[in-house]
């Protein structure tokens, strides 16, 4: 299956775990780690750093220190997974029978505006980057805002891409930094498209016509997305793939939510973004060892061998082939 999974938050859950009860990538009781990611035949796994803005001092020192967590832990396992910049290592990892990771942001807020902030998290290796989680920060508006510890939907929400972030993003397309507009507003996806020329993702996002939430993506965005060569991951929460008075099978959820991707987007927009150590664990995805069980339901709900290949790696690693040079 070779998977490629273009979201998680494991290192958070790493970088976060007590001093007397230390989690690590080798071995943990996390959604992932190496034993549950061989079990589910990876090839690639997108690590975010990931933070709270409004929960620490300083999001751009708590970032780098997170970024040195996963080298840490790049280190320690690197027998069976290595960190990669560049597309040839994956092809390389792979033809050595190594799983390979690549280093992605969830929340702009620590590059705090700056373009030099932006190159130094380039140089330590960040290819991805998610432009907003739940905050409105420099760069732009998300497509919710935390108030009260709730979720909330205000007016904030249909603003876009501010001055400084259109610059941002522009940079990034210079640097061969991907775009990431999950959590973003509807607006700050429009303004994407109308600031920027490369594909860009939607790391962990589903069909808003599928599960009506506004975490998901319109259809208008899935069309406008797939048109301009990007790709949509989706993501494994239970919230975000049907209501909650639905009693049906989540697999059998991110099997109707990748039919409507590619009923709107066409095939080569379908990818995984699963959220994993991100998101509630569920019973239906348990962690990293269900990929082989979900390839299998994929499979039987129509979608042709081929097909199932480009939603688990082939139409993410096209991009990563025009970035990760």
């Amino acid at each position: 299956m070779n998977v490629v999974d273009m979201h998680c938050d494991t290192i958070m859950k790493i970088y976060q775990s007590p001093i007397n009860e230390p989690g690590h990538l080798k071995k943990n009781n996390f959604q992932l780690d190496i034993p549950k990611m061989q079990q589910g035949d990876y090839l690639l796994q997108n690590f975010a750093i990931f933070l709270d803005k409004e929960a620490v001092d300083s999001p751009y020192e708590e970032a780098k220190a997170m970024i040195d967590c996963f080298y840490n832990e790049m280190n320690e396992n690197t027998e069976e997974i290595r960190p990669v910049t560049r597309y040839e290592q994956i092809l390389d990892n792979g033809l050595n029978e190594r799983m390979s990771a690549l280093l992605t942001m969830e929340e702009g807020a620590p590059i705090e505006g700056s373009v030099e902030k932006l190159e130094e998290f380039y140089n330590l290796g960040v290819r991805m980057m998610t432009l907003t989680w739940n905050y409105p920060n420099e760069i732009g508006y998300p497509n919710a805002v935390f108030a009260d510890g709730n979720e909330q939907l205000t007016e904030k929400t249909q603003r876009g891409l501010t001055h400084k972030g259109i610059e941002i993003v522009q940079r990034m397309n210079e640097l061969g930094m991907i775009i990431d507009v999950s959590h973003g507003s509807d607006a700050l996806v429009n303004d994407v498209l109308q600031y920027t020329d490369r594909p860009f993702v939607a790391s962990h996002s589903n069909a808003r016509k599928v599960q009506s939430h506004y975490r998901n993506l319109s259809d208008d965005l899935i069309k406008k997305i797939a048109e301009r060569g990007g790709v949509i991951g989706i993501n494994f929460s239970d919230r975000f793939l049907q209501d909650a008075k639905e009693k049906g099978s989540l697999i059998h959820a991110i099997c109707r939510h990748a039919r409507h991707l590619y009923n709107v987007g066409g095939i080569e927009a379908v990818a995984l973004g699963s959220d994993f150590d991100g998101i509630t664990v569920h019973q239906d995805l348990p962690d990293g060892t269900i990929l082989p069980t979900i390839y299998d339901a994929l499979r039987k709900s129509d979608f042709s061998s081929e097909q199932v290949d480009q939603i688990f790696n082939k139409n993410i690693l096209r991009l990563y082939q025009d970035f990760l040079i």
